[in-house]
């Protein structure tokens, strides 16, 4: 199984910026499509953000988001460092949630999920 974690959380104003970091480990993490949830009490859980598998020299991933963050929120993949990133700008109070990072394995499908991560936004 595929082991994640997730880090770079934490509490900003209104406006200001955070970059979340999902560091996944295996040998194929190239290979992996790795997406970005978020959830609050009592909600389900979100789809924010996803990457799909990339080579580094001809295919980079396609992203897809969640409309409410488009613009605002970029996902990227740095494969020699097998780390998934999430670069949240212009945040708002609506984007405080526990923030997850999903790893669907190439092969088998299987997904693993990170502890989390809070990203607390003050009004």
């Amino acid at each position: 199984q595929v082991q994640v974690a997730e880090s770079g959380g934490g509490l900003v104003q209104a406006g200001g910026s955070l970059r979340l970091s999902c560091a996944a480990s295996g040998r194929t993490f190239s290979r992996y499509s790795i997406a970005w949830f978020r959830q609050v009490p009592g909600k389900e859980r979100e789809f924010v953000a996803g990457i799909t598998w990339s080579d580094g020299t001809t295919t980079w991933g396609s992203t897809t988001y969640v409309d409410s963050v488009k613009g605002r929120f970029t996902i990227s993949r740095d494969n020699a460092e097998n780390t998934v990133y999430l670069q949240m700008n212009s945040l708002k109070p609506e984007d405080t949630a526990v923030y997850y990072c999903a790893v669907d394995a190439p092969t088998t499908g299987e997904r693993s999920w990170g502890q989390g991560t809070q990203v607390t936004v003050s009004s």
